[in-house]
């Protein structure tokens, strides 16, 4: 797909040079135009960030947030300056949202870190959209994120989708409890079986798994789960439940964000296949987020005729 120029529409969609496969996916879906954001490395380590002029009224801007530091700054840079060149409403799509975990200081002088990025992504954008938040102690992304519109998607159903053509009559699993909110949102789409694990945490790498009480001997079990990182969680179930009897075990996650050696670990442990959307990039990608994405784009007045 060739780029348009951003003053053929009333809406751009910007991105960043390594999103531009995600972004030409979106672009496809929305029919919007598409414009790149140039970017300098100096030899100290900042950066410099050239946007597209003109600029129309709206603009989208595509940032899924893995390795987020770095990504931040240039969110403060991109955002600030697209104010300045007449943007009067900016959407966040960030399929993958980061410092979401801690909400909580649960040590005293701790920076409670979802609600300074909240805050700091409510200050940037009028709208943000993201997939699958990695949410505890609060019930909406709005509490979290306090902007105008905060809009959860989830990649549950979509990886149901795929675990319905490729597993017959399959047990999703959940590895603890909290994913069991995407566990019962995945079975539901296709009236699937499900369970899930208990975890007990010792510390960052080491988890001890507890089987629900659901019989597993000979089916087709997938691990379902918002986030993969380290892969040690889901490694302890997949050992577990082939020892359980289970035929097969399968993972499908929305986020892959796999640190080093986690795939290996994860496969080492006796699972079959890993599939996992695209909000991260990852070679486990098997479903796109494109389309739900470009259709909540479409429903939102970020793509109205008038800002």
């Amino acid at each position: 797909m060739t780029p348009m120029t951003p003053a053929s529409s009333n809406t751009v969609l910007l991105y960043f040079e390594e999103d531009q496969v995600a972004a030409t996916r979106l672009a496809q879906a929305t029919a919007l135009p598409l414009a790149l954001i140039h970017r300098h490395h100096f030899p100290d380590g900042e950066i410099k960030l050239r946007l597209p002029v003109p600029l129309p009224a709206r603009v989208v801007l595509l940032r899924s947030l893995h390795q987020p530091n770095e990504k931040l700054v240039e969110l403060l840079l991109a955002a600030s300056t697209a104010r300045t060149l007449g943007a009067t409403h900016l959407t966040l799509v960030a399929p993958y949202l980061a410092y979401m975990r801690q909400d909580i200081a649960f040590q005293p002088g701790e920076a409670v870190s979802q609600h300074i990025i909240g805050r700091f992504l409510a200050d940037l954008f009028d709208a943000v959209i993201t997939v699958d938040p990695h949410l505890h102690r609060v019930v909406t992304l709005a509490e979290a994120i306090p902007t105008g519109d905060a809009i959860v998607l989830s990649g549950a159903p979509l990886l149901a989708d795929l675990i319905h053509q490729r597993r017959q009559l399959p047990l999703l699993v959940g590895p603890d409890e909290e994913s069991a909110q995407w566990v019962a949102q995945a079975a539901a789409r296709h009236g699937f079986d499900y369970a899930v694990c208990r975890k007990v945490r010792h510390g960052d790498r080491e988890v001890v798994i507890e089987l629900p009480a659901t019989p597993v001997t000979g089916r087709a079990v997938v691990l379902l789960d918002d986030v993969a990182s380290s892969g040690h969680t889901l490694a302890q179930a997949a050992r577990a439940l082939l020892a359980a009897g289970a035929a097969t075990v399968d993972v499908a996650v929305t986020h892959a964000l796999f640190a080093e050696g986690a795939v290996s670990l994860i496969l080492d442990a006796g699972v079959n296949e890993i599939w996992s959307t695209d909000c991260i990039p990852h070679p486990s990608n098997a479903v796109t987020m494109a389309p739900l994405i470009a259709s909540t784009l479409l429903k939102q007045s970020t793509l109205g005729d008038s800002p």
